[in-house]
């Protein structure tokens, strides 16, 4: 076993679980502000080119009123699985081991992206940032938050493109038709943070 592996499996072992943004302390769950829309598990109507799902995360609102870099971290210790970095749909995924269990996190509609594919992190750095004001205003303000996830299953494999050369997974975010799926794939990320 490799040092980096052997270091990140300890850390992991310890069940070092934050917030993926800092309101203050990042320990306290009751710190989440969710958009209206943003729940686990709500029902999301049929849009042109999606058909009606579950919300397979959180939408987080901005902590504060940081408009330039409000930070996005990790949530535990991990390495970065997946980049992707098209615009609003930007996102990260990390896989975690977190008591002894594989957990895979996503941070979706993010910008500014600090880390690589393949790259070890732990929950003090940045990751990425939220959208600041020209991002906003290019792409929309309904992505004033992040959307965040954890799955209980490894994401689905991709085959990077030139676009997204480090684009290597995908979660399940508009695939989960009933509620069977949306648990089989998911956690509730809210009770996932405050179990840990």
């Amino acid at each position: 076993m490799n040092c980096i592996l052997a270091c990140l499996i300890a850390v992991s072992l310890q069940s070092n679980v934050y917030l993926p943004f800092d309101p203050g302390s990042r320990r306290d769950v009751s710190k989440i502000r969710l958009t209206e829309i943003g729940e686990f598990g709500l029902k999301r109507k049929a849009r042109p080119t999606v058909p009606a799902h579950y919300h397979t995360g959180i939408d987080i609102r901005r902590p504060g009123g940081n408009y330039d870099a409000e930070p996005v971290f990790a949530m535990a210790a991990g390495k970065v699985i997946s980049k992707r970095t098209d615009g609003p749909y930007a996102n990260l995924i990390i896989e975690h081991l977190i008591d002894r269990v594989k957990v895979w996190t996503l941070y979706e509609h993010i910008a500014g992206i600090l880390v690589n594919a393949g790259e070890i992190v732990t929950p003090s750095t940045p990751i990425a940032r939220f959208m600041n004001r020209d991002e906003l205003n290019r792409y929309g303000w309904q992505f004033d938050h992040f959307h965040f996830e954890v799955l209980r299953v490894q994401p689905l494999k991709l085959q990077p493109t030139a676009k997204n050369p480090e684009r290597f997974f995908n979660a399940y975010s508009l695939v989960c038709y009933n509620l069977d799926d949306l648990y089989r794939y998911y956690y509730s990320p809210v009770k996932f943070l405050e179990s840990h």
